[in-house]
């Protein structure tokens, strides 16, 4: 539906299950003028096996990313947070991160081209739509995407599990960029040099860890909290 009402030129064909029934995603269809055809449940299964299709599916055009100048320059002027993710491997975590910020509001996404997973399928799958409000830049360096960041007037943080000080009692300075790292391996050396400042999320009980999609949920909050304030 979001892609629909949102981004309907990117949409090549939809297909439903014949007994689909949902009149509001339909009447929007038609109102898009969008190709749209019935088929049979295990004809579904065969064009796409997914679990919970709930009757529908969209054949659309690769997702477009923006390109790292255009975002940086976008998110400075409209105030947005940068979420750069280091080596982040798991498509169900970035598309339930992409997910959250668009829930948020003013964030956007940085990933690198290397050693980390892309927008595909299954990330728009968990994403839920929330592709078409959180704008996403893949690029070659994320150390080189964060200077650059740094130069433009952004705060570059870092989110860690130990050492760092405490979210609750940081005062946090805009435009800011939040790198995240990978569950495995944390932030790189590399990006780590860059950063003027390590947070963490307290934790009180069992000695675990949040994973990555969890915590960048409860940074989002508190970089809204006080970004409002």
């Amino acid at each position: 539906m979001e892609r629909v009402k949102n981004n309907p030129k990117s949409i090549k064909r939809i297909i439903v299950q014949d007994n689909f029934d949902d009149s509001r995603i339909t009447e929007a269809i038609k109102l898009s003028k969008l190709p749209f055809e019935r088929v049979a449940e295990n004809k579904l299964l065969r064009i796409k096996r997914a679990d919970r299709l709930q009757g529908i599916i969209a054949e659309v055009d690769e997702f477009k990313y923006v390109d790292f100048n255009d975002l940086l320059s976008e998110a400075k002027e409209n105030n947005k947070t940068l979420i750069l993710l280091d080596s982040l491997n798991d498509p169900h975590n970035l598309g339930t991160i992409i997910r959250t910020l668009a829930c948020f509001g003013d964030f956007a996404v940085v990933i690198p081209k290397h050693e980390s997973c892309e927008i595909n399928e299954t990330v728009l799958h968990v994403a839920s739509g929330a592709e078409n409000f959180i704008p996403v830049s893949i690029v070659t360096n994320l150390s080189t995407s964060l200077i650059a960041a740094k130069k433009e007037g952004f705060w570059a943080v870092g989110a860690v599990v130990d050492g760092g000080s405490d979210i609750n009692n940081t005062e946090l300075t805009f435009p800011l960029c939040l790198v995240l790292g990978s569950e495995g391996k944390g932030i790189r050396p590399g990006l780590e040099k860059q950063l003027e400042l390590k947070v963490k999320i307290p934790m009180a009980g069992a000695s675990l860890s949040f994973n990555v999609a969890m915590a960048c949920s409860i940074f989002a909050y508190e970089i809204n909290r006080q970004k409002k304030r």
